[in-house]
């Protein structure tokens, strides 16, 4: 645990700390007008709220739960410190990691988790940006660790198995990521434009990169799980197969 500890926090110091070319990671800062930026910042507020109460609440009964949160933070910020850019969108492609928050922490956390990551990009990696944090944190947090757990927990009750649900959250929840980011990007900047010929537009042109990082994320999620069910399947019955632990194969 504390080999795994004292890796993670070198990693962070040496992304923060080294120099490195800023490729405005996420939608980048001044691409959405304020009007816009405030309507995401209202948007993710009341799901920010509510994982910050799921944190609290679980912190009391547990003291693990905090640490672990930040571990989960620490991991999802390396995930998505990956961009190739996607310089026509006027953003850029990269892992995500929340489908895996999510999977192991619950979706509130998992839009706790982003928060973290997105705003230490932001303000040390001039990755993404500060007035456009909530856009971000709503494509990437809530529709990120919504779909991905709710993808999870589908399959987990048809019988599917952990390994190859986490799979699909992986992969669902990155591809749905950038399909709101989309969605996000054409009604700040579309201006007198129809929206959904350049919503459709600014999809495709995700899709060259967005499609394989997809696929690999989908298979880092299924990685953790796996790992996590023979090393701490603990973890995994607090949220991930709680009430579904007679499914576990």
């Amino acid at each position: 645990m504390n080999r795994t500890h004292n890796f993670i926090c070198a990693a962070l110091a040496a992304l923060i700390l080294l120099p490195t070319q800023a490729h405005a990671m996420h939608i980048s800062e001044g691409i959405l007008p304020l009007s816009w930026a405030l309507v995401w910042f209202a948007a993710s507020a009341p799901f920010l709220a509510l994982g910050l109460r799921t944190l609290a609440a679980r912190s009391a009964d547990d003291l693990s739960s905090k640490p672990l949160t930040g571990m989960v933070a620490a991991v999802v910020f390396i995930i998505s410190c990956m961009p190739v850019p996607v310089p026509t969108a006027g953003t850029c492609s990269h892992p995500c990691g929340t489908g895996l928050a999510a999977v192991v922490l619950g979706p509130s956390l998992g839009v706790v988790v982003a928060a973290v990551a997105l705003l230490i990009q932001a303000l040390f990696l001039s990755h993404g940006g500060l007035t456009t944090w909530g856009a971000n944190l709503f494509a990437m947090g809530v529709v990120g660790s919504f779909s991905g757990f709710f993808t999870f927990r589908l399959l987990r009750s048809c019988g599917a198995g952990p390994v190859v649900a986490a799979f699909a959250a992986g992969l669902i929840s990155d591809w749905a990521t950038y399909a709101t980011t989309s969605l996000i990007l054409a009604a700040g900047i579309r201006g007198s434009s129809p929206f959904w010929p350049l919503a459709g537009k600014i999809a495709l042109a995700f899709v060259p990169t967005q499609l394989p990082l997809g696929i690999m994320e989908g298979a880092i999620t299924a990685g953790m799980v796996s790992l996590l069910r023979k090393k701490r399947p603990d973890l995994l019955a607090r949220i991930a197969l709680k009430g579904l632990e007679g499914r576990e194969t």
